[in-house]
């Protein structure tokens, strides 16, 4: 079964970084990021630019567009991932080598591990449009 993990950040605690902040703070993360690899489990991984994205929304008979992010709180959603697990509590496991489960708890890091119900690889020999 596949899960989609989503990491958690304090983007405002982020971005109070210096340059030479982040760049150890990359250097913290690289051996959890190998482990999550090794791992076997890794489908996908991504990490989010989050200070440009659009909230699409239907109302009215229309789509309406709002620019984002769009939030309730100061935690954004700031990569994910899709592992393979046979069960919620090895998704936990494999979930917790990526490095928001192990670093930087003063940035705010967290990981929301949850169940794809529906998967579906996209066909990637079509031309887009």
């Amino acid at each position: 079964m596949k899960y989609l993990c989503l990491g958690y950040y304090d983007a405002d605690r982020f971005d109070g970084l210096s340059p030479a902040e982040q760049q150890a703070l990359g250097d913290e993360c690289r051996p959890h990021d190998e482990a999550l690899r090794a791992s076997g489990r890794l489908v996908a991984v991504a990490s989010l630019e989050h200070r440009t994205s659009a909230v699409l929304r239907p109302g009215k008979g229309r789509t309406s567009i709002i620019d984002g992010p769009f939030t309730e709180s100061k935690e954004l959603v700031g990569s994910f991932f899709i592992i393979e697990a046979g069960d919620l509590d090895d998704a936990i496991r494999v979930a917790s080598l990526h490095p928001a489960a192990n670093v930087r708890e003063d940035l705010g890091f967290a990981i929301e591990v949850r169940p794809i119900e529906t998967y579906v690889e996209a066909d990637r020999t079509q031309p887009p449009g």
